[in-house]
């Protein structure tokens, strides 16, 4: 990745061309491509085509900060760069021919598909479809089960019930994650399809092609009339010039606003307070995976037992200054610093002691046994006390929550992917 952003790419053979883009081969790039947007908009498996001036250069701008915000949340995707207004660089896949729609809101299609349910019905869990990419019978839809059965083996990879069940999970982690970005705009985000590809380098499956402003239905404070997707195009009656002009101003205030999902309005803070320097290793542990979650983390020494007024002096330095911020309180033996941090301060505060292996059982009743009135929790490990602050300012940082919900489905992927290898083995034996 080093080595592309230093070079000047060259093209080689255009691999594949769709309805929107050309995949270009760079020679000098190993298992990477060049994604070049065009200027053209089409609905209806290109029934209705028009050309769009500065379309690419909006598509690109969309789809580039969308990948940077889940690249950043640790969603993984194809997405390497941005190399031009209208074209970026990205991972050499071998596309998965499934385009995974995940809704919110019932409207457009379904309804015609499910007659009874009324547009605005809430899928609470998310509805997940998904549709065959066939442009000769108008991708039609696809059950899990026909998925499974097609057998599909891409770059190297058998497509099974763990890849599926994969896909289908990140398809609604990655819905949810874009859902709470566009809040921030006080926009819906109503229903998105996306597509998964095989990394021809890792073998993996991530993230594909594009997610821009033709992947999604997008409703300004929750009401369709104020459309601003492709929608708008799909139901001209029409093609018109000031039509067309309509429907690139749309796409414009949509890549406007997307560059600012990767901006937070809310910036939290983490404040470690150490009751001594040999808590100085367990504070750092807090900090690093605070700074993982994109949180900033300041570590101080204090003793509520041997300094009160000192311990209150720091409390009121950040209590002062208008940012969110989480207290941790990191003292072995006889915790005070914890409980007199909860009895001063409205913030949160977290115990999260050193225990030791010789009087930790004795000691940790400090943190756990607090006088009435006190609201400060505990948690042992310090990776899951700078988790747990994340989950308060998540509540109010979406970007502090997308890690968190990446984290999550990471987790679960590897724990999917490590079964299906152990169940591989145990056939194989």
């Amino acid at each position: 990745i080093i080595f592309v952003l230093l070079i000047e790419l060259k093209l080689g053979k255009k691999l594949s061309e769709g309805k929107t883009k050309e995949i270009y081969e760079l020679p000098d790039c190993q298992g990477l491509v060049l994604v070049q947007s065009k200027d053209q908009i089409t609905a209806g498996n290109a029934a209705r085509k028009d050309q769009m001036e500065g379309k690419a250069a909006i598509s690109n701008k969309t789809t580039s900060c969308v990948f940077k915000l889940l690249q950043e949340s640790g969603i993984k995707t194809a997405f390497i760069r941005q190399h031009s207004d209208t074209a970026f660089v990205a991972a050499h896949c071998e596309m998965i021919p499934i385009e995974w729609v995940c809704r919110r809101i019932a409207t457009g299609s379904f309804l015609k598909r499910c007659p009874g349910v009324k547009e605005g019905y809430r899928f609470t869990p998310l509805k997940v479809e998904t549709f065959f990419k066939d442009d000769a019978n108008n991708d039609p839809q696809w059950s899990e089960e026909q998925l499974i059965e097609a057998n599909f083996c891409l770059g190297g990879l058998k497509i099974g019930r763990c890849e599926v069940d994969i896909m289908t999970r990140t398809t609604m982690a990655i819905f949810e994650i874009l859902e709470r970005a566009w809040e921030t705009q006080d926009c819906t985000l109503v229903d998105m399809k996306i597509e998964f590809g095989v990394n021809k380098m890792t073998k993996e499956i991530i993230l594909a092609d594009v997610i821009d402003n033709d992947s999604w239905r997008l409703w300004p404070s929750g009401d369709r009339s104020q459309q601003k997707d492709k929608q708008v195009y799909r139901d001209l009656k029409e093609v018109t010039p000031e039509a067309m002009q309509m429907v690139k101003k749309n796409f414009e205030w949509v890549a406007e606003r997307v560059q600012l999902l990767l901006e937070s309005k809310n910036p939290g803070r983490v404040v470690v307070l150490m009751g001594s320097t040999s808590d100085i290793a367990h504070g750092e542990k807090i900090k690093k995976a605070c700074v993982g979650y994109g949180i900033r983390c300041a570590v101080r020494v204090t003793s509520a037992h041997k300094g009160p007024d000192e311990t209150m002096r720091i409390k009121a330095e950040y209590e002062g200054d208008g940012v969110p911020t989480v207290f941790i309180a990191v003292a072995g033996r006889s915790n005070g610093l914890g409980p007199v941090l909860a009895g001063n301060t409205a913030f949160p505060v977290i115990n999260c002691p050193p225990v030791s292996p010789d009087w930790g059982a004795q000691d940790i009743w400090s943190s756990l046994r607090m006088p009435s009135g006190l609201g400060c929790t505990t948690v042992l490990s310090p990776e899951a006390a700078a988790q747990f602050a994340a989950q308060i300012f998540g509540l109010n940082n979406h970007l502090v929550w997308a890690k968190l919900k990446a984290s999550m489905l990471n987790t679960w992927v590897a724990l999917k992917v490590a079964d299906q290898k152990l169940q591989d083995c145990t056939l194989v034996d």
